[in-house]
């Protein structure tokens, strides 16, 4: 990956209104980020809204200011880049670590649990951190307060390495708090991933994608007290979703805070109660997803203003027809493809420009549907 692709990855993932999963389509089908940041007009003209990306200036004012820091980005695709997380629906396509982010390389089972999480809860997951680092495992988790903070606390008490993986920006510790704890991370051969650009304030919003992160690093989640609904819920479903194994520490049906947990064995997670328990079930993989690599070439691009002529052109209103084939539910690119008789590049474009223009959302699966928006 060369300065001026790197620079332009920067660029395109911190384009309003690109995600993660846009971003990977916009490599996908162009190339590289320096094409699509060529084409981004083009986009921006088709769905009627604007698409700026930040000047390089300002991208380079975010490397400095990391190096500065002592922390880098890892590029999705680039050296360094975790490989489990790499291989899931969304991947960050940028991350910056503060600390030796070569442990994201290694193997990881996540902690996390309820933030007002009992006495026996914070013991229980230091515990655990402890017998995982003991094996040889990296301990993952949100640092937040509670079963998270334990977990990290745990790990480097026994002298092993733990990531912690925070909401906002790496210059925004949170909460207050675990200030110390992070640094004390990131200065004991840990590591502190974010995937929000430094100054970013984290926000309620903010959490469920930095659980998918949390769940993406590990081979397995441990869900020690959580409560229905809760966020420790959503990383143990966002893990199944990723092919990871489920771990759950049993509690006393008399507290609300082991409600989740206990359910979450009732469906069929492993019943946690020492290290051993999950060292038993840990696997040296996760179950194969496909693997996430940029494309060496793009792919013929649709034109709209540049239909193909003859008898046998597509509608003159390509993107209205595959629109219309798409309702609430999720329906599958590929029988997109087939209902509506386009190539399958074409359906792909079509449905990249009707993303960008906010009428269509990209489901795991290969599936789309209508906006909620």
């Amino acid at each position: 990956m060369t300065p001026a692709e790197t620079l332009a990855r920067l660029r395109l993932a911190r384009t309003e209104g690109i995600g993660p999963a846009t971003f990977r389509r916009l490599i996908d089908r162009h190339g590289s980020a320096e094409a699509a940041l060529a084409a981004l007009p083009r986009h921006a003209e088709r769905a009627g809204r604007p698409l700026s990306a930040p000047p390089a200036a300002e991208a380079e004012r975010e490397v400095l200011a990391l190096a500065k820091l002592g922390a880098r980005l890892l590029h999705l695709g680039g050296p360094g880049y975790p490989d489990l997380l790499a291989e899931t629906e969304d991947p960050p396509p940028l991350l910056a670590v503060l600390g030796d982010g070569q442990i994201a390389l290694r193997r990881q089972v996540a902690i996390v649990g309820a933030r007002a999480a009992s006495a026996a809860g914070r013991r229980i997951a230091e515990e655990l951190a402890a017998g995982l680092t003991a094996a040889g495992i990296v301990v993952t988790s949100g640092l937040a307060r509670g079963v998270d903070a334990a977990a990290h606390q745990g790990a480097l008490a026994a002298h092993g390495r733990t990531i912690a993986v925070v909401a906002g920006g790496l210059d925004q510790p949170y909460p207050p708090e675990n200030a110390a704890l992070q640094a004390r991370i990131a200065a004991e051969g840990g590591a502190v991933l974010a995937e929000a650009p430094l100054g970013t304030a984290p926000l309620a919003r903010h959490f469920p994608r930095r659980n998918r992160i949390v769940a993406g690093l590990s081979l397995g989640v441990v869900v020690v007290e959580a409560a229905p609904k809760s966020g420790s819920l959503i990383t143990a479903r966002l893990a199944l979703e990723a092919g990871r194994e489920v771990f759950a520490v049993p509690g006393s049906p008399l507290d609300p805070r082991a409600r989740g947990s206990n359910d979450l064995i009732r469906q069929g997670a492993h019943l946690v109660e020492t290290a051993e328990d999950i060292l038993a079930h840990l696997p040296a993989a996760p179950r194969p997803l496909p693997l996430f690599r940029p494309r060496p070439a793009p792919e013929p691009a649709f034109e709209a203003e540049d239909p193909p002529a003859g008898p046998a052109a597509a509608p003159a209103d390509p993107a209205g027809q595959v629109l219309e084939l798409i309702g609430p539910t999720p329906v599958g690119v590929d029988d997109l493809v087939r209902r509506c008789h386009l190539s399958a590049p074409v359906v792909r474009a079509l449905l990249l420009d009707l993303e960008l223009s906010g009428l269509v959302e990209p489901l795991p699966g290969n599936r789309v549907a209508r906006s909620s928006r």
